[in-house]
């Protein structure tokens, strides 16, 4: 069974995250590790490669007065946001190396979060021409990547906290009526920490991609 590295960068921010993952992906190209980051992000708004910008409500001096920051990534979708509460999983996977393409990718990253949640009693899935994951129709999880040399970065964001105040100020994913949601909304269950869940979803995820964690390395 290959391995992957598993670093937990707790909270940073989004340019240091993004530096980190490229300097990850120079090291997979070459034949280095596969790594998967977790981490939390500062109150950040990221926009994909198909837009976003559209659906901010306010100027962007708005969103500085405060403390939000505002990027553009070069990522798929379109607008999210990030924030202390938030787990994010930034999987550095060398794809041609697995079966399946890009389809399969996104459908393995969205397995592991519905894994993930099983684990807490909570039911989620798919819906039907929307990326992420779903609980109830509404949205508990957004995927959105980006692939160079078949390198990937980015990944997804799981909300674990109930306060998703953030996601006031814009349309999440670019869609109108979309309603976001978290973990300890829709369980109730506020005991349920962020080191909980990033051990939880580690299992999950290594299980979905059949890999194992590399314990020889940070």
């Amino acid at each position: 069974m290959a391995a992957i590295r598993i670093i937990d960068l707790g909270l940073v921010d989004y340019a240091s995250a993004q530096e980190l993952q490229q300097t990850a992906a120079f090291e997979a190209a070459g034949g280095g590790p596969e790594t998967l980051f977790l981490l939390e992000h500062p109150p950040t708004i990221t926009f994909g490669r198909n837009g976003g910008v559209e659906h901010l409500p306010f100027s962007p001096a708005f969103f500085a007065e405060r403390g939000i920051s505002l990027v553009q990534a070069d990522r798929g979708g379109s607008i999210t946001c990030h924030f202390p509460g938030q787990m994010v999983a930034y999987p550095v996977m060398r794809l041609d190396r697995r079966p399946g393409g890009l389809r399969r990718f996104f459908h393995d990253l969205e397995e592991s979060v519905i894994r993930t949640l099983a684990r807490f009693n909570l039911s989620a899935g798919r819906e039907d021409g929307c990326l992420g994951v779903w609980t109830q129709g509404r949205k508990i999880c957004s995927t959105g990547i980006a692939v160079k040399r078949w390198i990937s970065t980015h990944g997804l964001s799981l909300n674990l906290s109930a306060d998703l105040a953030l996601f006031d100020l814009v349309s999440p994913c670019g869609l109108a009526g979309v309603q976001a949601t978290s973990v300890h909304r829709e369980h109730g269950n506020a005991d349920i920490t962020m080191p909980l869940l990033k051990d939880v979803f580690t299992q999950e995820f290594c299980a979905v991609f059949e890999l194992c964690k590399d314990i020889s390395l940070p």
